[in-house]
């Protein structure tokens, strides 16, 4: 299996990233990438484990883009992880969360859910390298009784067109394909079925779009079959994965539930060697 879209406690995913690494070996994947959040912080304990357990890695984000106050999530594959301009890029994308989240906390705060913000943002203080996200604030609504579950949190509180939420701060698509490009990686749009804004692909694809994340455990079997269409007319390649968080907010997603196959992944790997060479 070939699980492209996964994601650890470097971000919102609720496995270190040598946990998902044990979890992808016994569900027997062989290949994987860690697409956290804003940072590359998991890639290299994800990579070294992988490397333990013989599982093909690779370095991989996913990028939060924003296109008429939509979040468009930009996968970034093959990433040269020392890339430095990358590396200040994302620093401030991660700063960014931190703004946000503390605005979400003083929404909530205003509507009589009291959390400390400080120690929600604690790891993230810590180690820079986090990717503080709304999941964050979820897991600390039910710690607090607020919430029963995460789910619950996002749907009653923090989700798009809720109360306590914030939009969010973030450079348009064709910066983040940019970005991925001068880090030598491959640029796919995440899970386009949840986008739903199809009639923007020509234009990220002209932009310089590698791929669409065809494969996704949102997408339903219509769904896929519409963006692999889509992908075959764009002439762009495809990219997939479960978005594995092992968190309750997701659905009971599994590790591998959704796996890119063998073609697909070849295919990226074509583009990814002829991108290096070109570079």
């Amino acid at each position: 299996m070939i699980d492209l879209h996964t994601h650890t406690t470097a971000s919102d995913g609720r496995c270190t990233p040598s946990e998902l690494v044990n979890r992808a070996a016994a569900r027997g994947l062989h290949v994987l990438s860690v697409t956290d959040h804003d940072t590359l912080g998991g890639c290299g304990e994800a990579a070294a484990a992988c490397r333990a357990a013989r599982i093909e890695f690779v370095p991989g984000i996913e990028i939060t883009a924003v296109r008429n106050s939509v979040d468009v999530h930009t996968l970034g594959y093959f990433i040269d992880t020392r890339s430095s301009a990358l590396q200040r890029f994302l620093n401030e994308q991660r700063l960014h969360r931190i703004e946000r989240i503390r605005a979400i906390v003083e929404r909530l705060a205003g509507l009589g859910i009291r959390l400390d913000a400080d120690a929600i943002l604690q790891p993230a203080i810590v180690d820079p390298t986090k990717a503080v996200g709304r999941p964050w604030v979820a897991r600390a609504m039910v710690a607090s009784g607020h919430v029963a579950t995460v789910g619950e949190a996002f749907d009653r509180w923090l989700g798009l067109g809720r109360p306590a939420f914030a939009p969010r701060v973030g450079p348009p698509p064709d910066q983040v394909i940019v970005h991925i490009h001068e880090a030598g990686g491959l640029a796919s749009v995440a899970h386009p079925g949840l986008l739903e804004h199809d009639e923007w692909l020509p234009s990220l694809v002209d932009a310089g779009l590698d791929a669409i994340e065809a494969y996704h455990a949102d997408h339903t079997g219509e769904m896929t079959a519409r963006y692999l269409s889509l992908a075959a007319k764009l002439g762009v390649a495809v990219s997939g994965g479960s978005d594995y968080h092992a968190d309750d907010a997701h659905g009971g997603i599994q590790l591998g539930g959704v796996s890119l196959p063998e073609e697909a992944y070849a295919r990226l790997v074509s583009l990814a060697e002829r991108r290096s060479a070109m570079s």
